[in-house]
């Protein structure tokens, strides 16, 4: 049923907040939420907008769904609470988000990293683009995005769910808007941190559109929005290789050495989005919607890289002459001399091209007798190429060829900063080479990496439902098939100084305005484009034909086939009424990857090439069900129980593997000589699994605008995955020449499913207007929440294990205001520490323990109102990372002063405006 609304008019704050929740509800894709809205309770008659419509409309849809979920949603057409999805994301309780070069790209849910959830695009599975499976939300524009639901809980009819949660990114459908809607945008950008780079930017823009509008007497909706992105980040990095020594008397912690850049990235986003409705009769309605996003993030990164305590390269340290203080792990150098250093001046490019995308089509029946079926088809696809090109220069060519350097060096909590005596910036004393000799007898200034990576996934579903008469409301079955696949091709190359030379002067030409590192104390550093370098002939290019090349590509096959039956509970109970389901969801997994290894199969010594291809098919049986019961005093009760699973990351199942003969008995996994041994991934690979008991208690009030949660939740982890070493099967292989094996039975290093563990935890949240408290703070308000999880997991040899994203606390809150078109709030959220993804050399991820970190928002608006001149006009500034909290990980010992990575990212101010026809 088409709902208008009459943006500024007199309402029922909780009737209309219950009939947008209820028009909003989820698409034909999952059926999740409970179709009878609670009842609107009698309150006082105000005019609602903004932030706490937003607001309302997000408590009574958490109210009216028989799962457990969180909910924001957009305070107008194309606008969401904050700048970003995954920002607007990280505020809900229990939910928190990593930053990427000071963006809110992943999300973490109860503690837990993007592994473990799963998210959705108007209910159907998407590509991204990341390495694995979890999205990274800048894909993205929030410009889009009507509404995000986070699951906590699932159903047997929530398809694409995950182990911690399943987020559903939602869009707007036209026939439900009810009213034509033309809105435009624009919003002006600025990085305090200023242009660190030559080329770079301190202001951006965004501009975006929407139009929405309804035809044939509301029989036909259309709606359209697009946004374009074009923004600059600025990073101030330091980065250690680690710590050498040991701590004890002689040996003091220090570190080893220093790989630290100042970055720029632009980032290029253009997004559009568009739906078609027509209700063909009133029992058939067609939906057709489609999305599409080019994302273009491209960085320069300039710095220096130093070969410290390790001793490399014929670097020396007395740690006699330095200060050393005891820690907890024994003695730390935070001051000294390194003599002897020769660096490496890094000008560096990463840049991630991506087009993504992602659409379907729905046919919904709704019968007069109680019958209604859905036929729905998605489709989603990455186009996704990361290319990084690392550039060399120094002193001279060759470790102990060039002028060394005396440093001077600091430690402390915020990493290292240096003294040198050499000019890093002088283009007479800086030339194009391999300082260090790192390419052997290869003259290597570089190295050019490119990963090309394609992700497709298409996904069909029917779905049958019937009402029914008694305790049980209504019943539900269907089928959805998933078909998914992904491959990786590197394409690599040495970068070399042209002509066989060992160095070369940076032509005048390419040199650029020097970086400053100062903020390191290493002062500026000569500066170019390595691109135009290459595309000059300054430097060329030589294919990498080594075996590992190859052995990195990977496809992997996923064929899903799921089959659901659902029972819907509706039963009124005196005082309240009994809602929720329980049903049970059967997969079949289908999983396939191919690729290619080395081993000497015919006996002459060198490696032969050996294309593989590996697999397993296997069932999950996931039964679930959640009750709530919903008292008419405003109290609901809501208790679910479920199996649930999270797939693999998509590369830990590739087939990629090198093996080889091992004769030593001692290591046999059967004490049989020899025998094979290898490593790469692990294509047979079973979902993480577990078992999860959940239970909320919710207080509502304040006409429905106010909410009191507690939420308790427990899993029993039966199955982990983690990387160790398993006794593995090889007779899918060729046998390696030399000696038979004496069994096809060895071992595998690679990612491994384990027994697992538990984890347990609470959350307590609220949105509270202040109005209930006294009518002179109508407009005040709070909302937020602090979550507790605690793990105990194992990996596969016993010893206890960190999962990746895990926090043992996320908090956040915000403090508003909002009345008479007038809005402001203050943001602050909170996570302890955790296991970081970083991005590794040629984009690959890698991981480290990252401190914990609180960041600080604030966004003031005004929304002219109606009978002004200016009517339907609204404008805002946002300030982001008020406190430039920096991100920061650590070495593994708990020394406060062994950092990796301290990265700054600066403040970023924001204003704009948008105008509603």
């Amino acid at each position: 049923m088409a709902i208008r609304k009459t943006f500024g008019a007199t309402v029922s704050l909780s009737a209309f907040a219950v009939s947008l929740a209820a028009l909003s509800a989820p698409a034909y894709a999952q059926e999740t939420e409970a179709e009878a809205p609670a009842e609107a309770e009698e309150g006082d008659v105000i005019i609602v907008s903004g932030f706490r419509e937003s607001l309302a409309t997000s408590v009574n849809t958490k109210r009216n769904s028989d799962l457990i979920l969180e909910s924001v949603t957009a305070e107008d057409i194309g606008k969401l609470p904050d700048d970003s999805i995954g920002e607007s994301i990280a505020r809900l309780p229990g939910v928190t988000s990593q930053r990427l070069n000071g963006r809110a790209n992943v999300i973490a849910i109860r503690g837990l990293g993007p592994d473990f959830s799963q998210t959705l695009l108007n209910g159907r599975e998407q590509t991204s683009t990341g390495d694995n499976r979890a999205v990274e939300f800048d894909q993205y524009p929030s410009e889009v995005v009507n509404r995000v639901n986070v699951y906590k809980s699932p159903s047997a009819n929530l398809v694409g769910q995950g182990l911690v949660g399943t987020i559903d990114v939602r869009t707007i459908r036209p026939l439900e808007a009810g009213e034509r809607v033309l809105a435009v945008g624009a919003k002006g950008s600025y990085a305090d941190l200023g242009a660190l780079n030559a080329g770079s930017k301190e202001f951006g823009y965004r501009v975006n559109a929407t139009y929405v509008d309804q035809f044939a007497d509301d029989t036909v909706g259309l709606a359209l929005a697009a946004a374009y992105t074009d923004e600059p980040y600025q990073l101030q990095e330091f980065n250690a290789w680690g710590y050498a020594g040991s701590g004890q008397a002689g040996s003091p912690f220090v570190i080893g050495g220093n790989k630290s850049f100042v970055t720029s990235t632009q980032l290029k986003r253009f997004g559009i989005n568009g739906t078609l409705q027509y209700e063909v009769s009133p029992n058939f309605m067609l939906t057709v919607d489609g999305f599409y996003s080019n994302f273009d993030d491209d960085q320069s990164k300039r710095g220096i890289e130093l070969p410290l305590g390790f001793g490399a390269f014929g670097t020396t340290f007395d740690p006699s002459t330095a200060t050393v203080v005891d820690g907890p792990f024994g003695g730390f150098a935070e001051a000294g001399t390194f003599e002897n250093v020769e660096g490496v001046v890094r000008n560096d490019v990463f840049q991630r091209q991506a087009d993504l995308y992602s659409g379907g089509i729905n046919l919904e029946y709704e019968g007069d007798d109680g019958w209604s079926a859905f036929l729905d088809f998605g489709y989603s696809r990455t186009d996704r190429e990361e290319l990084s090109i690392e550039s060399y220069s120094g002193t001279g060519y060759n470790a102990g060829v060039g002028a060394t350097d005396t440093i001077r060096f600091m430690s402390n909590t915020q990493g290292t900063s240096f003294m040198p005596t050499l000019d890093y910036s002088d283009p007479s004393l800086i030339v194009l080479t391999d300082p260090l000799g790192w390419g052997g007898s290869r003259v290597q200034a570089g190295y050019y990496n490119n990963r090309i990576i394609k992700d497709e996934l298409l996904q069909y579903r029917l779905g049958i439902a019937k009402e029914l008469e008694g305790f049980f409301s209504k019943v539900h079955f269907g089928l959805n098939y998933t078909d998914r696949s992904k491959s990786l091709t590197p394409d690599e190359f040495f970068v070399s100084p042209a002509n066989g030379a060992t160095e070369v002067a940076i032509p005048s030409g390419a040199l650029l305005r020097s970086t400053d590192l100062g903020y390191l104390g290493l002062g500026p550093i000569v500066s170019y484009d390595v691109r135009e370098l290459i595309a000059g002939g300054t430097l060329v290019l030589d294919p990498n034909t080594s075996n590992d090349i190859p052995a990195k590509a990977y496809g992997i096959t996923e064929d899903l086939m799921t089959a659901y039956l659902q029972f819907d509970i509706e039963q009124e109970l005196g005082a309240g009424v009994l809602t929720g389901n329980f049903g049970v969801q059967a997969i079949h997994t289908e999983q396939n990857s191919t690729g290619v290894a080395f081993a000497d199969i015919d006996g002459d010594g060198s490696p032969d090439r050996v294309d593989l291809s590996l697999g397993d098919n296997f069932w999950d049986v996931l039964p679930s069900a959640n009750l709530s019961l919903r008292l008419d005093s405003g109290w609901v009760f809501r208790l679910a129980a479920s199996r649930q699973i999270q797939r693999p990351q998509l590369d830990d199942l590739r087939v990629a593997i090198s093996y080889g003969i091992n004769n030593n008995v001692a290591d046999s996994p059967t004490g049989l000589a020899p025998f094979i041994s290898g490593g790469g991934g692990n294509p047979l690979l079973r979902p993480y699994r577990a078992n999860a008991v959940d239970f909320n208690i919710e207080k509502y009030f304040a006409g429905g605008a106010g909410v009191v949660s507690l939420q308790l939740f427990y899993k029993d982890l039966v199955s982990y995955i983690d990387g160790s070493r398993v006794v593995f099967d090889y007779a899918p292989f060729p046998v390696p020449a030399g000696q038979t094996p004496a069994t096809t039975i060895g071992f595998l290093d690679s990612e491994v499913n384990t027994g697992g563990g538990d984890f347990y935890g609470a959350e307590l949240s609220a949105t509270v207007p202040f109005d209930v408290i006294t009518s002179a703070l109508t407009g005040f308000g709070v909302t937020g929440g602090v979550g507790y999880t605690k793990t105990k997991v194992e990996d596969a040899n016993g010893n206890p294990d960190q999962i990746p994203g895990y926090s043992e606390w996320v908090a956040n809150g915000t403090l508003y205001y909002d009345l008479n078109g007038f809005s402001a709030r203050g943001s602050v959220r909170y996570r302890s520490e955790f296991l970081a993804d970083f991005t590794g050399f040629g984009g690959s991820p890698t991981r480290r323990l990252a401190r914990g970190e609180t960041i600080v928002d604030a966004q003031i608006g005004y929304e002219f109102q109606p009978g002004s001149a200016l009517e339907g006009l609204s404008i805002y500034i946002q300030g982001q990372n008020l406190t430039n909290a920096p991100f920061v990980s650590q070495f593994n010992v708990p020394e406060p002063r062994a950092v990796i990575d301290y990265q700054e990212y600066g403040r970023r101010f924001l204003a704009g405006a948008t105008f509603k026809f």
